[in-house]
């Protein structure tokens, strides 16, 4: 694993041009500062001497300096947003694109632990962890601008009073013994904050989609008290680790400033003697540059420490390198607008005429809380036009199978064969036109109807409208008695995640969006679970018998978990899964037969 300078390092050299802009006009925000020293020195030489030049000449110039810096400010503030939203763009782009390729039913935040994290939870790592690291990203320009001009003022101390500078690296080492005694501190107290947040907001993203069966349950108040308690404890542990974090840089100026105050007062000793007023008001000036670098490091270090908190924290919840260099399709202020991609061509439809799944195993990381532990060493054969049944108890690995089938869980070993030839993405291959999947609860979205079976789905038939094959999919998937009840038809708003439909039709508006694709597979997991008996029936007799959005019965294929016997009965093959191994394969005589015996 990359250490924190190493992930810091690789940002850097990501937005190189942006940052070297940047770093040179920090600079200049810098360095500008440091010319009116000697602008003092001769001020007030020029009080106790007999000199030529004016005062005004030296206020004058003084004026110029400060109006050219307020200028450079502005010009630093337009790289400095387009720097820090570049940094923590690509963190977040990272950090999606993690999650995207993580399976969803290993989406941890902890791998040992198990503990799945909700959308509400993820919110602390998009929002307070990317923007920590955005600001430790852009402090190292800072830090660079500051170090440098350290180094100046250092020498110019050097040649006033070589003894005196020498005491100013005494708060230096003070605050590097400090940091490191206030390392671990720093990094449990940004942990523990950190997860307290995500508490917070994933409760409340609970409560968000889960409004009616708080208020079914009558479990408002228990749950207005626990969110009360998680607010509670995370301002119980901001606030502990905020007045650690205001001690520390108290403690920082305090080292700086006794240091200064034992300096000054040697300095104030060697008036007259060994410095002039112009020296000592020089020694003065630069003096504090010097100073405040060392709290300013001590201060970076101690937020470098809490960036390591937030880069474990994302390695946690995903494997995948947070700071690898990726387009993100911006145009920056330097270079070249970036290209966009190109789009992904069709697929080219290969009929399936079998499926062939040889030795499939996958097991979930150790210390999952899922009751099965996967599947191993599954072999099944489907072929074109077939109906397959997977049953079996509780925790066999149902549903396990079919998510390793689909790609949405990395098999461990085993093939998937497509027509003789082998299906090394099956996350990118079995999808319309080659397979379409409802899950045992469908996701469906706030919109209406029609928008939730289209999804953006041009007219893809030329024989046929669009409204038609709408009409002819509802009406296999036995939804078209419903449809007549609701006065808007299709244009009917659905409420959140499908608030106001009922399981049944939420499973059945599901299955006519598959339908639509017009997928060479169909897979069901548990499709009549939420339904009666007589819309069972209505439901499969529409899927199997002769299809209007296809030419013949065989022109489909059909993957289903179910424990229903009307579905058993219909089915070609039937597997029953028990521990993530096949107990039984064959047909629907020889299994009735087997649980009569």
């Amino acid at each position: 694993m990359l250490s924190i300078y190493q992930r810091l390092w690789q940002m850097i050299r990501y937005a190189r041009r942006l940052y070297c802009v940047d770093t040179l006009l920090w600079l200049g925000i810098i360095g500008l500062p440091i010319v009116p020293g000697l602008l003092i020195q001769q001020f007030f030489n020029g009080l106790t001497e007999q000199t030529r030049e004016s005062p005004w000449v030296w206020i004058g110039l003084l004026l110029a300096i400060g109006t050219a810096r307020v200028v450079v400010i502005f010009l630093g503030r337009i790289t400095k947003t387009q720097h820090r939203f570049l940094m923590s763009g690509l963190v977040r782009h990272n950090l999606l694109l993690g999650l995207l390729n993580r399976p969803g039913a290993e989406l941890a935040a902890g791998r040992a632990s198990g503990q799945k994290t909700s959308p509400g939870e993820l919110l602390s790592y998009f929002r307070d962890d990317a923007l920590h690291i955005e600001n430790t990203v852009v402090y190292t320009n800072e830090i660079f601008a500051e170090t440098v001009f350290a180094l100046v003022s250092m020498g110019l101390l050097l040649s006033v009073n070589a003894r005196m500078t020498l005491l100013v690296f005494l708060p230096l080492c003070a605050i590097a013994l400090l940091v490191h005694r206030a390392e671990h501190r720093l990094k449990r107290y940004r942990r523990t904050s950190r997860q307290a947040t995500q508490q917070v907001t994933g409760l409340m993203g609970e409560l968000f989609t889960a409004v009616q069966a708080v208020k079914v349950a009558g479990a408002e108040a228990a749950m207005l008290n626990e969110l009360e308690q998680r607010c509670d404890r995370r301002r119980q542990f901001k606030v502990r680790e905020q007045v650690f974090n205001a001690l520390l840089g108290a403690s920082f100026e305090t080292i700086v400033n006794l240091g200064t105050g034992l300096i000054l007062l040697m300095a104030a000793q060697n008036l007259g003697e060994s410095l002039t007023v112009g020296d000592f008001a020089l020694f003065v000036y630069y003096l504090a540059f010097v100073t405040y670098f060392f709290a300013f490091l001590g201060g970076f270090f101690a937020i470098v420490q809490q960036s390591e908190v937030s880069f474990e924290r994302m390695d946690e919840l995903v494997n995948h390198p947070i700071t690898q260099p990726s387009p993100l399709y911006l145009k920056p202020i330097l270079g070249p607008q970036s290209p966009l991609p190109l789009p992904t061509p069709p697929l080219t439809v290969q009929p399936l005429h079998t499926l062939q799944l040889k030795g499939l195993t996958y097991h979930y990381p150790e210390g999952n809380s899922q009751r099965d532990t996967g599947i191993t060493n599954i072999s099944i054969t489907l072929t074109r036009g077939s109906l397959t049944v997977i049953t079996g108890p509780v925790g066999a690995g149902k549903t396990t199978l079919l998510r390793v089938l689909l790609g949405l869980l990395p098999r461990q070993s085993g093939k998937i064969i497509w027509n003789d030839q082998e299906v090394h993405d099956p996350a990118n291959f079995l999808v319309p036109p080659h397979a379409a999947y409802t899950p045992q609860i469908p996701q469906l979205f706030s919109t209406s109807l029609r928008e939730n079976l289209l999804l953006g789905m041009p007219d893809i038939s030329l024989e046929q409208s669009l409204e038609t094959q709408l009409n002819q999919a509802l009406s296999i998937a036995a939804f078209a008695p419903d449809l007549a009840t609701m006065p808007q038809g299709l244009e009917t708003p659905i409420g959140t995640r499908g608030l106001r439909l009922s399981g049944g039709q939420k499973q059945r508006l599901a299955a006519a969006r598959m339908l639509l694709r017009q997928p060479e597979l169909l897979i069901f997991d548990d499709l009549s679970s939420a339904l009666d008996v007589e819309t069972e029936q209505r439901l499969w007799e529409g899927l199997l018998k002769k299809q209007p959005l296809k030419t013949a019965k065989s022109a489909a294929t059909y993957l289903t978990v179910s424990h229903r016997p009307a579905v058993l009965q219909r089915a070609d093959q039937i597997i029953v899964l028990k521990a993530g191994q096949v107990l039984f394969s064959g047909t629907p005589d020889e299994f009735f037969t087997r649980q009569s015996s």
